[in-house]
Formats: structure tokens, C-alpha cells, sequence
């Protein structure tokens, strides 16, 4: 695995809070066998997908939702026909399904989905788009497939954050793939993601992180109660907007009138902020940690306090 990937820092004992109990085995149970007999017959009619009505496809990614008790909600206005980037924050497998249900496209997925059990083959008959993260030297390929894609007219889903977040914070959104929609000339969608309790409590125990394995996430939110998944579908972001991928991606945060994007340079204090500057009087100049000697120390003994650098500059220690 390359150090260069993306990850989050969420792990399941520190961020997600289960509510099963006992008396839930019976309805978790049930639960996933419906949701298995869903994804058997999704993966039987995979290969019928672009001549099956479109609204079939999302009622059918609303039921994948629903089979595990969690029910859908989706607000906002409808995505712009056409060639389309969905992109959307990640916090869990049920992203996927819900994502869908907003527009059907085609998922934007790593590879190692490929090898999941009945999904992973739901998806590549689905036309997912695979991405080997681990080979740098694969992404100019990968971002030209997508652009092809989003040329002819065709819906890509992606999550940009590269990594499944808990809900409670979220990640930066990468900038790769917002290329093949500057490529193709196509808008972007943002959609918000967000898991509710039926009261309005924001939920962890839909969140998919860390080495949480995807049988005991999926458990999880089947043996849960009053779980509400939502899909807010934010104004598009239409193409000639933005003049790069990297004002392209912060424009496309679904969570952008909140937040900042710490490596956004734009956000970070000008020079005509600073105090002395806006006419205020600016106070004496502090120095350096390293040019302040500690007191009461001799000469010599500042001396033996001083170490030097591999190109031979002192350093105070």
C-alpha cells in the first residue's frame, strides 16, 4: 500500500456508537436476506441496465436502502441531464445505492470492490470504473476514461474524499477527478450525505471506517432502529466556472458555506491583515525561539547549548 493514499482518521471504537441489542438478531436477520435477494436480482438484470427506464434504477437503489431498515430522503433540485460528475461526501456503503438513487451513473469505485462478495460483481456488470490507487501512473488513464464518459453524455458518481469519513468531520475532496469534468465541459453535482436518527440525531452506526469489516457494518445498521439516510442535492456547479481543478473542488464541497479547505491558500490571512497594516499600532518584534538565550547561562555554557546542522549552521538546542 503507497504512504500517498488518502485516509481518514475515524476508526470504529472511537467514532461509532451501535445500539443493537438481543432482540434486534431477528430483524437483522431478515434484514440482510432481503437485502441479498436485492442485490442477486440487481446483479441478474446488471447487464440489461441502459436499455431498463431509468427511474426503475433509482427505485431499485432506494430499495437497497430500505432492505436494511433505513429509510431514504432525498431534498434539493433535480441534477442536470447529461454528461455529469456526481460527487458526494463519504461516510458509508450505503453511499453507493444512494448516490444512484439521486441520478443512476456510473460508480467511480477502487478497485478492491471488485473482490467484494456479490456486490463486487454487482458493480463491474453495473459499468463501475475502477481505480487502482496504488499505481500513480494509472490516474491519467483513469481521468480520460471518465472524461469519455461524461462526453457521451453519461452520469459519473465519485467520492472525492477518497476515504469513508464517520459524519462527524469530513475530509478534503481530491482534485483528480474534478480534471475529467473540466476535460469534458460538463457540471458538477454536489450532494450532502448525511445518516439521522428518526428524532433528527445525527448517527454513526451507518459509518464504514477504518478496519471495520463490511459484514460487521452491515450488521450494524441492520439490527439498528429509526435510521434515516440523507441525500441533499446542492446547486450544480455549471462548467466554465471554475478555471482549474482546484478552485473546481472547492466549489463542489457540498459542506462549502461551513467549512475551509486547510490547503486553500486563498483563505489564509493576506498581509494587508495583518495589524500593522489596517493602522493599528503593531506591538515590538518578538524573536526567534532559537535567538534567545536562557538566562543566566555563560558564554560557555550558551556554547555547549548550541548544536550544528548537516550544512554546518548553528542551532540553538
Amino acid at each position: 500500500m503507497s504512504a500517498w493514499l488518502p485516509g481518514a482518521p475515524c476508526t470504529p471504537r472511537a467514532c461509532v456508537r451501535a445500539t443493537s441489542s438481543a432482540a434486534a438478531v431477528p430483524r437483522a436477520v431478515l434484514r440482510i436476506a432481503a437485502l441479498a435477494a436485492l442485490l442477486l436480482a440487481g446483479a441478474a438484470l446488471a447487464p440489461l441496465g441502459p436499455r431498463l427506464p431509468v427511474r426503475w434504477t433509482g427505485r431499485w437503489c432506494r430499495a437497497v436502502v430500505r432492505a436494511v431498515g433505513v429509510r431514504v430522503r432525498i431534498t434539493g433540485g433535480a441534477p442536470p441531464e447529461g454528461g455529469l460528475l456526481l460527487v458526494a461526501n463519504h461516510i458509508s456503503w450505503l453511499d453507493v445505492p444512494l448516490l444512484a438513487a439521486v441520478r443512476p451513473a456510473r460508480m467511480l469505485a477502487k478497485a478492491e470492490i471488485r473482490r467484494w462478495p456479490v456486490a463486487g460483481a454487482l458493480a463491474a456488470r453495473g459499468g463501475a470504473l475502477f481505480i487502482e490507487r496504488d499505481r500513480l501512473r494509472a490516474l491519467p488513464d483513469t481521468v480520460a476514461a471518465v472524461a469519455g464518459v461524461l462526453r457521451g453524455g453519461g452520469a459519473v458518481a465519485a467520492f472525492p474524499e477518497g476515504s469513508t469519513w464517520c459524519g462527524r468531520a469530513a475530509g478534503r475532496f481530491h482534485r483528480a477527478v474534478f480534471q475529467a469534468a473540466l476535460d469534458a465541459g460538463v457540471p458538477v453535482q454536489p450532494v450532502r450525505i448525511r445518516y439521522r436518527l428518526a428524532q433528527g440525531t445525527p448517527s454513526t452506526v451507518p459509518a464504514f471506517v477504518g478496519d471495520d469489516s463490511l459484514l460487521a457494518s452491515v450488521w450494524r445498521v441492520a439490527s439498528a432502529r429509526g435510521l434515516v439516510a440523507e441525500a441533499e442535492v446542492r446547486p450544480a456547479v455549471p462548467p466554465g466556472t471554475c478555471p482549474d481543478r482546484r478552485t473546481l473542488a472547492l466549489a463542489a464541497r457540498p459542506d462549502r458555506e461551513g467549512r475551509r479547505d486547510p490547503e486553500d491558500r486563498q483563505d489564509r490571512p493576506e498581509q494587508a491583515d495583518r495589524p500593522e497594516q489596517a493602522g493599528r499600532p503593531a506591538g515590538p518584534p518578538r524573536p526567534h525561539p532559537q535567538n534567545m538565550s536562557r538566562p543566566g547561562r555563560s558564554p560557555v555554557a550558551r556554547k555547549r547549548d548550541t548544536v550544528r546542522s548537516p550544512h554546518g549552521l548553528p542551532l540553538a538546542r
